[in-house]
């Protein structure tokens, strides 16, 4: 048994169940394309629960200050008793442009006329306005994102132009110390190399010099010859002692037996020959550059005065005449200006092994 309320209108939860508050939105309320077909119903003063439906969905689509909170459509339907006294859905405001007057009780969709998505009228100023800001807010945030990967790509872009910046400045600094250490290393072994050919080169000088020295001594010592043989050094020149009236000693001693032979040192002229006092007898040999030699203290001579003689000619033999102590030669050698100087290394530089 249905229940009525106030209005004589039978309540919906005796009909369609318990009563749920439903509250269309965009998402539950779907645009219609084209005519709405309805069916009439008694002679055109009323039309189905459908009719009453879609007109709720444009009022509240209109508003559109609903809701959904996620609940389903719920179908709207009256009894035959109610829906006879309805006033027909043509006279309605809004409502009787969506339907047609055709004979078979179907709007007619050939007319040409066309009301367009109901929806199309739904949307208001501000909602139009709402989702032009929000697709400006996506743009904006679109272009906020695409600058700052930009920044991140350049930033990006810098340090890495950096680091390669960097790295071939180390590689630079590298190669230069390497080239510096290597050219380093060159100059020093350049220069080992130059002092090592110096010293080559110096030796090989040296050899040389010496080579000559002993050339030209040897050449010399062919033309020079020792004044006698068989003999022992024992006095110096120079050397100091009470037995020389001069303090000092003037000549060359060497000592040998008496009668040994006393030889030319060089090819010359006997200046003199004879008796000459502490001397003993003495033979003065004049060379060609006005050097003299003197043989003293012989025991005999075998040349005389102005007389030319050759290189290792035996001119005397060794004697102990005059002031001595012993059979020796007493060698005495005179510069041409008069004056004495050592006989041994006069000697030794003529290239003779005294």
């Amino acid at each position: 048994m249905d229940s009525f309320n106030s209005s004589g209108i039978p309540d919906a939860a005796s009909v369609n169940g318990p009563f749920e508050e439903w509250n269309p939105t965009e998402e539950t309320v779907r645009p219609v394309r084209g005519r709405h077909r309805v069916a009439k119903q008694r002679g055109g003063l009323a039309r189905s629960s459908t009719v009453l439906g879609v007109g709720v969905i444009a009022a509240v689509g209109a508003g559109g200050m609903a809701t959904a909170q996620d609940k389903p459509a719920v179908s709207i339907s009256l009894p035959d008793a109610i829906t006879d006294n309805l006033p027909d859905a043509e006279s309605l405001p809004g409502i009787g442009s969506l339907m047609g007057d055709d004979s078979d009780g179907e709007a007619d969709d050939s007319d040409g006329t066309d009301s367009g998505p109901l929806t199309a009228a739904s949307l208001t100023g501000a909602q139009e306005a709402e989702a032009a800001g929000q697709q400006s807010g996506a743009d904006a945030g679109e272009a906020l994102r695409a600058r700052i990967l930009q920044q991140a790509e350049q930033q990006q872009a810098t340090a890495d132009a950096e680091a390669k910046a960097a790295a071939e400045a180390t590689a630079a600094e590298q190669a230069a110390a390497q080239a510096k250490a290597q050219q380093t290393a060159a100059e020093k072994e350049a220069a080992a190399q130059a002092a090592e050919e110096k010293a080559k080169a110096e030796a090989e000088a040296a050899a040389k010099a010496k080579a000559a020295e002993e050339a030209r001594l040897a050449e010399l010592a062919a033309s020079w010859s020792l004044p006698t043989s068989s003999y022992t050094i024992t006095s110096t020149y120079g050397q100091a002692g009470n037995m020389w009236s001069s303090g000092y000693h003037t000549g060359l001693d060497l000592a040998a037996p008496t009668g040994t032979p006393a030889k030319a040192v060089h090819s010359g002229t006997v200046k003199s020959a004879g008796w000459s006092g502490s001397y003993g007898y003495r033979i003065v040999l004049e060379l060609e550059d006005g050097t003299e030699v003197w043989y003293c203290h012989l025991s005999s001579m075998t040349v005389g005065a102005g007389q030319k003689v050759g290189t290792g000619e035996t001119i005397g033999r060794v004697g102990a005449t005059g002031n001595v102590t012993g059979p020796h030669l007493h060698l005495e050698v005179h510069t041409a200006g008069g004056g004495g100087i050592d006989p041994l290394a006069w000697l030794r530089d003529k290239g003779l092994t005294v």
